[in-house]
């Protein structure tokens, strides 16, 4: 079965999370959501989805940050002009907030308004302050999956429609010598954050922040719509650089990643829909793309599906290519990547990662026309990820892999495990080709598994005859 429960509209996107907040007991609100979908209804085609996806529309009125007092010295502090903007932005109905050459450093962070575009000329740069009291009083968040209040994220929207970021400029978290440290001592937070999501403390308790090492994003939207990120390069994340929060109708196009610190995924959907990523210069020390969906209780409670999201002629470079999960429980499904090339090395190209604390299921996903150069697996299912987790096997199954390649796979080209009590179904490969692994074919609870066309280690020719 598909996921069987989706909120629908912004409005009930805010009312869910208003009800989370205000929880006395409960983790889940009443709110009005979808029925339950049947297995054999039709799927949006891709092509349908692009129809649906369109960049939002924003007044040109313009608000230079260079009138509102910023100073592009890269040491005076020019967050209040920022503030300054946004709130002319907001009173006039919107507007594009246009950032000259020059760098410009934030003590805290930008909270964006509606109708309103963050226009980076080229030459501009936004370098944001590593002290944590600056991204203090907490928002409302995630880390790793599951609902709470953090640290703001460095660029941060919430209930927002017609949005952007655009230009040429760059989004520098300057994290390498300060937030990354916090990793070390991030563990002890880390599992309360999942004790809270299991045991349904409501997300109005979960307070983080202050005294605490989770690190922020440096950018997330959470419960927009109308969203274009295009051009713009993001460098040197405190954690994950662009996370989609229950988001819908999403084109990120033309941008950049330049971000190595530990957890620098490029750009994670998470409980959204109708996402398109396009032309993008992935270079990351994590996941290039990560499809989540939350994380155990929590996520399987609330059923916000990721769906109808699209990939495709992206550059790819980094620790792993494409990945969906590991935090999916609400599901993913409807997912088409096509056209990507990466160069150098990956750890694992294309990557379908989940555990049976998660539940939910990932199907209906199309991997088309990928070429992986130098990795250690080119492509690999798990459903027993960090073989951790009991009770929630995730049902995967309806994955279609056709026309890949890959120069050398240093450990494995293709992996599939299940799960006993789940095995992994309905795998499709048609026309991959992988010159050269070390283990050529490893398959672990896995039924129906279809190859057509597949050349693991070389090709063979017509059988010698006998001398």
């Amino acid at each position: 079965m598909q996921p069987a429960r989706r909120v629908r509209s912004l409005t009930q996107f805010a009312g869910l999370s208003l009800a989370l907040s205000l929880a006395s007991s409960a983790v889940v609100p009443s709110v009005a959501v979808e029925p339950p979908r049947a297995r054999h209804e039709k799927l949006d085609t891709k092509d349908e989805i692009l129809a649906r996806i369109v960049p939002p529309r924003i007044s040109e009125r313009e608000f230079r940050v260079s009138d509102l007092g910023a100073v592009p010295d890269g040491t005076a502090d020019s967050r209040p002009a920022f503030v300054r903007a946004m709130e002319a932005s907001r009173a006039a109905g919107g507007g594009r907030i246009v950032v000259g050459p020059g760098v410009y450093r934030l003590d805290g962070p930008i909270h964006f308004v509606s109708d309103t575009a963050l226009h980076l000329e080229e030459g501009a740069t936004l370098r944001f302050s590593s002290e944590a009291s600056h991204y203090l009083p907490v928002v409302a968040t995630s880390w790793e999956g599951t609902l709470l209040h953090n640290y703001s994220p460095f660029i941060y929207a919430r209930g927002c429609e017609n949005i952007a970021i655009t230009g040429r400029g760059t989004i520098d978290g300057e994290a390498s010598r300060t937030w990354q440290l916090w990793r070390e001592k991030q563990e002890a937070d880390q599992l309360l954050s999942r004790r809270m999501n299991n045991s349904g403390v409501p997300v109005a308790e979960r307070i983080f922040g202050e005294g605490h090492f989770l690190r922020p994003h440096l950018v997330q939207f959470y419960e927009c719509r109308n969203i274009l990120i295009e051009g713009v390069r993001f460098e040197d994340s405190p954690f994950w650089c662009v996370h989609l929060l229950m988001c819908r109708n999403v084109t990120v196009r033309g941008a950049s990643f330049d971000a190595h610190n530990k957890n620098n995924d490029g750009i994670d959907p998470e409980y959204s829909e109708d996402v398109l990523i396009e032309d993008v210069d992935f270079d990351n020390g994590d996941d290039n793309v990560a499809i989540k969906a939350g994380r155990d209780h929590e996520g399987r409670t609330l059923g916000l599906s990721s769906r109808n999201i699209i990939v495709r002629n992206c550059r790819l470079k980094g620790l792993h290519g494409i990945v969906i999960g590991s935090e999916m429980s609400a599901g993913v499904y409807n997912v088409f990547v096509e056209d990507c090339v990466a160069s150098g090395y990956l750890k694992r190209g294309l990557y379908v990662k989940s555990n049976p604390d998660r539940g939910g299921s990932i199907s209906d996903i199309h991997f088309r026309n990928v070429k992986l150069d130098l990795v250690e697996d080119a492509f690999f299912i798990t459903s027993f990820y960090h073989q951790q987790g009991s009770g929630h096997a995730t049902d995967i199954h309806s994955i279609h892999v056709e026309n890949v390649y890959c120069r050398e796979a240093t450990a494995a080209g293709i992996v599939v495990h299940g799960f006993a009590e789940k095995p992994v179904r309905d795998i499709r490969f048609r026309n991959v080709v992988i010159e050269k692994a070390a283990v050529g074919l490893d398959l672990r609870h896995a039924h129906d598994i279809v190859m057509d066309d597949v050349s693991i280690g070389g090709r063979v020719g017509p059988p010698s005859s006998v001398k």
